[in-house]
């Protein structure tokens, strides 16, 4: 029997994933805000020696006048490719989220946020060191594009 507190409690996360296999993520519980897109911008500009190639979805954050300022001030480090509204399922990155999900299950649940954030970051840690799975998301006939193109070489 697993007792549960009853509370409601949840994290969110972000990651970019390349071709190659590499992934990079944050894991955050505060609201997804311009100022959190802006630090994960930072976090990416920041390991590469290129521009990074970005896609994602219309969400207002990322449509945001903080963002495209961030964006323009860097012009060299990181640009976004937005996907057509409604076809999340163009997006490579939506598969981590959907593995992410699907996980198995521990043998207990998270008990606060602050252990589901770190079961969180354990995992895309893993996934951080398989790149066969990595490269595994490109694989479904919707992400393909992808693999033709490859603007997300990092």
């Amino acid at each position: 029997m697993v007792r549960r507190s009853g509370n409601r409690f949840s994290v969110d996360a972000m990651s970019a994933i390349s071709t190659k296999g590499r992934m990079h993520f944050m894991v955050f519980t505060e609201s997804f805000t311009a100022e959190v897109m802006c630090r994960f911008l930072d976090r990416l500009a920041g390991h590469f020696g290129h521009k990074v190639h970005l896609v994602v979805d219309g969400h207002s954050v990322h449509r945001s006048k903080k963002v495209r300022g961030r964006l323009a001030t860097r012009p060299n480090d990181v640009e976004l490719h937005f996907l057509p509204p409604y076809s999340p399922e163009l997006n490579p990155d939506e598969l981590v989220n959907a593995d992410l999900k699907h996980s198995p299950p521990k043998q207990h649940r998270a008990r606060d946020q602050v252990e589901l954030a770190t079961e969180t970051r354990r995992f895309l840690r893993r996934r951080q060191r398989q790149p066969h799975t990595v490269r595994g998301y490109f694989g479904g006939p919707h992400v393909r594009y992808v693999l033709d193109e490859n603007p997300m070489s990092f």
